[in-house]
């Protein structure tokens, strides 16, 4: 599995910002149908809200790839 290190300059991302960044996604209302029709997990627990905090050293485990958050 890949994984790929995504660095922010804020406190947080959202995950639905992560998904977006990460090019996993598009556009805006798309983030939230990935939620409800792919598996994700954050720090190893089920997610799927798109506006769950996230901060670095937090990490995203989708289907094809790891994102780990950092500075």
């Amino acid at each position: 599995m890949e994984r790929k290190i995504i660095s922010i300059t804020s406190d947080y991302i959202t995950l639905g910002q992560l998904l977006k960044f990460a090019k996993i996604v598009g556009q805006g209302g798309e983030e939230k149908i990935y939620l409800q029709n792919h598996p994700v997990r954050v720090n190893g627990e089920s997610e799927n809200r798109r506006g769950r905090k996230l901060r670095p050293g937090d990490v995203v485990t989708l289907e094809e790839v790891e994102l780990e958050v950092g500075r």
